[in-house]
């Protein structure tokens, strides 16, 4: 999959940013465990693969790898629950996150191994790619485009691939597949963005097997994932509201929800072609800027405080022409990880659009800052992808008393704090903790990984303290090319 469409689909990832942790396929065979390297980690770790059918319901019909990775405990001695993490996306490979999991919970990693698995769909676990030779074929900049027909040809890579089994319910049990395979009672689970609603799953499907689930960033099935223009906004109203606030950032940019929107209307009458570099390739490439890219790269920008804080500057920069700000964001607001399209498909286009009423699009759409352009482009790409109903308990709330820690950012883009509430309303043994100036996946950019590393060491959420995270200040905006303002 081209790295581009990450600025212009993605969806619930964990936030990282800047790497080319890239795994190389492989061809999966029999059930098998060795020592290998990952990129981006320097030691050996034990990896392996363990075959499941890609039918449950078919125990004896295809079967497909499941591709492990086991980050091991720095002491000797490890606990024997070790963290499993559950990536986000829907489409992220959790092996080619290790180097950001490794620094991420070096702390968990004292005492327990770290489990990556890659989801069914992902990494090295029968990938569904997509080819896409535009970098700009997933975004609803004309209406020439066709996205059904975009996914429809991805869809013919795949004759052999039953998608209709790719989707969460199926994931929960190869991860149980491998639990059983490792010798493993139990697992620490941590789900970012919708790993999150994995977890949940896994609370739901497997209880005996979680000790506790920290859900950082939540999305909970009976959420609606895909339409994004309110949460968007939202996001984007606070950071204007932010700026404002900041004495510096409102003399530069007085006019700053006016310059969004000049930029918006002047590309709407006539895109842009921007000649820059691939950051990962640095390949020469040529981007089309349109209004959708536009809005995508600056919602793609406030999922982190590292890019948000570039974003007055980029969005003025670019009202007076000068883009190269903005193209910096494109390659700063890049995932650790490429998003493996099919497997976002197959969750996608069963788990949620299906839900998406008529109501709920119009209410999502109903915004000035990007619209309904989510929405409306997993609506027509869902059109050329073959996926199947959910079963009928799908949407309801996920009931347990396991030791649950949720956590939030308020100026997440994606899954508002709202979401969090909504999955503790059922989860009695639960906390939610809420960073005020933090965003997306608040364990990647706060103290929120201290508090995980405590939550596992007691598995109690009442003893947690989190005043770090009200302590945390918003970064200050760049003013200029010269970063001024930091």
């Amino acid at each position: 999959m081209k790295q581009w469409m990450l600025v212009s689909i993605p969806l619930l990832v964990l936030s990282a940013f800047n790497s080319n942790a890239q795994a190389q396929q492989q061809e999966n065979t029999d059930t098998i465990d060795n020592e290998c390297y990952l990129p981006g980690i320097q030691e050996r770790l034990e990896c392996g693969i363990v075959q499941v059918p890609e039918n449950y319901e078919k125990p004896q019909g295809k079967q497909i790898g499941l591709h492990y990775a086991v980050l091991p405990a720095i002491q000797e001695g490890a606990k024997p629950d070790p963290m499993l993490i559950l990536a986000g996306g829907p489409g992220q490979a959790a092996t080619e996150l290790a180097p950001m999991i490794s620094r991420m919970f070096d702390k968990v990693r004292q005492k327990r191994d770290i489990l990556l698995i890659d989801q069914r769909g992902t990494g090295k676990s029968h990938p569904l790619e997509c080819d896409i030779s535009r970098p700009d074929e997933l975004i609803r900049s004309d209406d020439d485009q066709d996205l059904a027909e975009l996914t429809e040809d991805c869809l013919l890579k795949y004759p052999d691939t039953d998608t209709t089994q790719y989707h969460t319910v199926n994931a929960v049990k190869d991860f149980e597949s491998v639990r059983e395979h490792l010798g493993v009672q139990q697992l620490n689970l941590y789900g970012g963005s919708y790993g999150t609603r994995v977890g949940l799953t896994y609370l739901r499907e497997a209880p005996e097997s979680v000790r506790t689930a920290t859900l950082d960033a939540v999305a909970p099935p009976q959420v609606v994932i895909g339409p994004f223009g309110q949460h968007g906004a939202q996001a984007f109203n606070a950071m204007l509201k932010n700026c404002e606030e900041q004495a510096a950032c409102q003399e530069q940019f007085p006019n700053l929800e006016q310059d969004y929107f000049d930029v918006m209307s002047a590309l709407e009458k006539q895109g842009v072609l921007l000649d820059t570099h691939d950051p990962l390739s640095f390949e020469p490439i040529t981007i089309n800027l349109t209004p959708g890219r536009f809005s995508s790269i600056v919602r793609m920008a406030l999922y982190h405080p590292n890019t948000r804080q570039l974003l007055p500057y980029a969005i003025h920069s670019a009202s007076e022409k000068n883009y190269n700000a903005v193209l910096g964001l494109m390659g700063g607001t890049m995932s650790q990880s490429s998003i493996y399209l099919g497997l976002m498909l197959s969750v996608v286009c069963s788990e949620d659009l299906p839900r998406a009423t008529e109501q709920l699009l119009a209410e999502d759409g109903d915004n000035q800052f990007i619209g309904a352009r989510t929405g409306d482009a997993f609506i027509d790409m869902c059109k050329g992808w073959k996926s199947a109903p959910v079963p009928s308990y799908w949407a309801e709330p996920v009931v347990s008393d396991k030791p649950v820690l949720l956590l939030s950012g308020e100026l997440d883009p994606v899954t508002p704090p709202s979401w969090g509430e909504l999955a503790a309303d059922t989860l009695p043994n639960s906390r939610h903790l809420v960073a005020p100036n933090a965003s997306h996946t608040i364990a990647s950019h706060t103290c929120a990984n201290s508090l995980i590393a405590e939550f596992i060491e007691t598995a109690d959420v009442s003893a947690l303290d989190g005043s770090c995270l009200q302590q945390q200040r918003l970064k200050p905006f760049v003013l200029n090319q010269n970063g001024a303002g930091l």
